[in-house]
Formats: C-alpha cells, sequence, structure tokens
C-alpha cells in the first residue's frame, strides 16, 4: 500500500510538471518503475497505459483554458502516434542505450538555447494567427521521431516537442505546452497498442497502473490553469532549465566526463538555472510596472 502511494504521489508530481512545462511525466515516472525493479519494456507500457487517461484528461483541460493550436496538434499528433506505435514494437526486442546519449545531447544544447533566450529577451515574442507558422514538413517527421523516442525510451514527446516548438519561437510557450500535451493523447494509445500486441497485459502490474493513473488525473486540470497564469518569460526559463539539468548526466558520461566533473556541472547548471528564472522574475515585474494602469 505504501509503495502504491508513493507511485500516485509521483504521478500527481510528474503530471503537475508535464502540464505545466509541457515534459517529464514519463521520464520521471518512467525512471520511478525502474527504481522499483521493472523492466524497460513493462516501465514504458505502464506509464504509457496510465497516459492515455491523463494526457485526455490534460488535453481537455488545455482546451478549456485556451491553451491549444490546433493546426500543431493535427500536424503533429499521427505522425507521432505512429512513431510510438513503432517504437513499442522495437523496445520489445531492443534496446534505446544506443541512441540515449545523441539525444541527451540534442536536447542538451536546445536546453541551453531556450533558457538564454527566455531570461535575456528584453519583450516575449507574441506571433500573430497565420503568421510565419511552422511547416507541415516541419511538424509531422518532429511527430514521428517524438512518439518514436517517446515509446523506446518511456518519456520524449514532451522533451523533444516542446523543445523544437520553443526553440523555433512561433508560438508563445502556453501554446507550445497545451499542444504537446493535447498531441500526446494519440501518441500514448499508439504506444500502447504497440505494447500491447508485443506483451502480455498479465506482465503490467494494475495497481502501479492505477495509482500513476489517479495522480495524473488530480494534477491535469491544475496544471492546464497554471500555465495559462504564469507569464511567458518565467515558464521559458523554467522550461529551457529543465531540459538542460534533466540531460547533463547522460550527455556528460556520452562525452566520457568523469563523476567529479558532472557534479561540478550540476552545480552550476542549476545556478545558473535559477538565476536565469530571477532574472525572468524581475523582468516580468519590470514589464508590468512600465504597463501604463487605467485611470
Amino acid at each position: 500500500m505504501q509503495k502504491l502511494l508513493i507511485l500516485g504521489t509521483f504521478g500527481l508530481i510528474a503530471q503537475l510538471v508535464d502540464g505545466t512545462l509541457g515534459m517529464a511525466y514519463g521520464v520521471t515516472t518512467t525512471t520511478l518503475l525502474l527504481t522499483v525493479g521493472a523492466a524497460p519494456a513493462i516501465a514504458s507500457a505502464t506509464v504509457h497505459l496510465a497516459e492515455v487517461g491523463t494526457t485526455l484528461a490534460s488535453g481537455t483541460a488545455h482546451w478549456h483554458f485556451g491553451n491549444v493550436d490546433w493546426r500543431t496538434v493535427g500536424l503533429m499528433a499521427a505522425p507521432g502516434a505512429t512513431g510510438a506505435f513503432i517504437g513499442a514494437i522495437v523496445l520489445s526486442s531492443l534496446s534505446a542505450e544506443i541512441a540515449e546519449p545523441w539525444i541527451a545531447a540534442i536536447l542538451f544544447f536546445l536546453g541551453l538555447y531556450i533558457l538564454v533566450r527566455f531570461s535575456r529577451r528584453r519583450q516575449t515574442p507574441k506571433p500573430k494567427p497565420g503568421h510565419g507558422r511552422l511547416r507541415a514538413v516541419f511538424l509531422a517527421p518532429l511527430g514521428a521521431f517524438a512518439g518514436l523516442i517517446d515509446a523506446m525510451g518511456g518519456g520524449g514527446w514532451g522533451p523533444i516537442g516542446t523543445s523544437s516548438l520553443l526553440s523555433s519561437g512561433r508560438l508563445e510557450p502556453r501554446k507550445v505546452v497545451g499542444s504537446i500535451d493535447t498531441s500526446e493523447f494519440l501518441v500514448t494509445v499508439g504506444a500502447s497498442a504497440g505494447f500491447l500486441i508485443s506483451l502480455s497485459f498479465v506482465q503490467i502490474n494494475v495497481g502501479w497502473l492505477l495509482a500513476l493513473l489517479v495522480g495524473g488525473l488530480i494534477a491535469a486540470p491544475i496544471a492546464a490553469w497554471l500555465v495559462r497564469k504564469l507569464p511567458a518569460r518565467i515558464l521559458g526559463a523554467a522550461i529551457g532549465g529543465l531540459i538542460l539539468v534533466t540531460n547533463t548526466k547522460t550527455f556528460g558520461e556520452a562525452v566520457g566526463a568523469p563523476s567529479g566533473v558532472l557534479v561540478a556541472a550540476y552545480v552550476v547548471f542549476i545556478s545558473i538555472w535559477l538565476a536565469a528564472i530571477a532574472s525572468a522574475v524581475v523582468a516580468v515585474r519590470r514589464d508590468v510596472r512600465a504597463v501604463p494602469q487605467p485611470a
């Protein structure tokens, strides 16, 4: 019972972060399941089955709060589901360890770019509808690739999709988060279908599944409301730092960095992350004070 409560709490926290920042539910919960002894394919399958419910709730909440760009969802969701289905099939017989360092390196530098961009920009850009939109030739392959990595690694749709859309500068952060979370529903359905074909459902711990699902369902509407209230500059800085810090270990190990160097890197990057968020908060307060108040 204690383990189920812990899983439920982690599910709640992970969905709160995911629904606010557009990433981290899969990575967090998969890591937890691996820690308690689940095999990689079983851990990813359990997480994706739980996400069928949490992403539906999260997407509905984001739609309610006006956080969704439906064109982006339409162009990414179906390719993402296809990629996730294939990734689930592959994970049943193939490890994703070889790909992890490369993905971590890409995300590491994307995170650094986003962090610098949102913490230093004087004014957060406000894209105009229909102006400079991302093309289908970019969004569809991005969805397929992110879906593939998501199923094989137990997470990745948010980090890859959110990072790429934010770095393009074509959508405001809350729309990026809402669109990624909404399209993730079809991605989880595709991954779940692949796992159910490749694995037996009796291998899934139903108690773990329900604990993650309930925790996520509780957090989904809260996160969708929160992302609408957070200023774009602060949200962008928070996302960039999260990507940077969470990929430091894998990227560092890939280039052969000693453990001491990794610890020092964590201290430096977390300090930079906190300073960037503080800088963003100061900038937002300055912008608010600069807006003329009604008489």
